[in-house]
């Protein structure tokens, strides 16, 4: 084997090495969040007859009606829908999906021997349920891979067709909850809303908890020594504006740096310090992508 060849195969490897080590953070959540949603739903959502949403939904109702196990309607209809939109979707997008639908269908059958929790209060085990299912979906969805189930056809909608995903997805479960009535009642479909509700709300906040920023826009007569700073010590970037005082007139320097809460404290810190007469805005970035943020391969 040539030295040239040996090279390019260490850098192959050296670039493998560097993508799998970044992907263990995908691992960690997107196992820990499919666990929890699968928890919900074994000892919360089905002993207590509750409809769910998408495939899930679908599966536990046929569990109520004819008593089939919701592993073989998870994992059927997900294989199918796989089916079809392999070619649309990414190769990531596509394996995380299969990682993450035969570890919930796996952990289903694994929960059944976990003794159901003896709890009267049906409201508030829909909360529960909602809030369990909300941060499992948090950690999937914060890392850009997803859980399978109608994700998968409002992914080759968007990408086909334009039609977006939240849009498509509220058709569905709306039919879904509407079929429930007829086969759970009222007040279960009630209660259900109550965990969906619930779902959404803490799915937001897990999602925007991952991603929380701020912006600050910084103008000081020492911007090289806050540059340093924030490079140095707090190991972020910061972009050097040109600006222009409105009434002064003078030419001055702005900065721009997006840091974690903790670091904005450090640096509000650090200004009060250096230059007690520094202007500083802080403003929430709900989400940042590049390098050392959010990866574009998580869109």
């Amino acid at each position: 084997m040539s030295i040239i060849r040996r090279s390019t195969i260490k850098r192959k490897v050296y670039k493998l090495f560097l993508y799998l080590k970044g992907e263990v953070p995908v691992f960690l959540n997107a196992t820990l969040g499919t666990s929890l949603q699968a928890l919900a739903v074994v000892l919360l959502i089905m002993p207590n007859r509750f409809p769910d949403l998408g495939v899930t939904g679908i599966a536990v109702l046929s569990n109520y009606v004819w008593g089939i196990s919701p592993i073989w309607i998870i994992a059927s209809a997900n294989f199918l829908l796989l089916m079809w939109g392999w070619r649309t979707l990414s190769p990531r997008f596509a394996i995380w999906t299969i990682y993450n639908v035969v570890l919930f269908t796996v952990l289903l059958k694994v929960f059944e021997f976990i003794p159901v929790p003896a709890l009267e209060d049906r409201f508030m085990i829909a909360v529960i349920a909602g809030v369990m299912k909300g941060i499992g979906s948090g950690l999937i969805f914060s890392y850009g891979v997803s859980g399978g189930g109608t994700d998968i056809p409002g992914m080759v909608l968007r990408k086909r067709f334009g039609i977006e995903m939240g849009q498509f997805n509220i058709y569905i479960n709306f039919a879904i909850l509407a079929l429930s009535f007829f086969i759970v009642g009222l007040e279960a479909v009630i209660y259900g809303m109550v965990a969906v509700y619930t779902m959404g709300i803490v799915t937001d906040n897990t999602q925007r908890s991952f991603n929380r920023r701020r912006q600050v826009f910084i103008i000081t007569r020492k911007p090289q020594e806050v540059s340093r700073y924030i490079i140095n010590e707090l190991n972020r970037g910061v972009t050097l504006l040109e600006g222009k005082g409105g009434y002064t007139g003078q030419q001055r320097a702005v900065l721009m740096a997006l840091l974690a809460p903790k670091q904005t404290a450090f640096l509000k810190n650090y200004l009060s310090d250096l230059d007690p007469h520094a202007f500083m805005s802080v403003s929430d970035a709900s989400e940042v992508l590049g390098k050392g943020f959010k990866a574009w391969k998580s869109l």
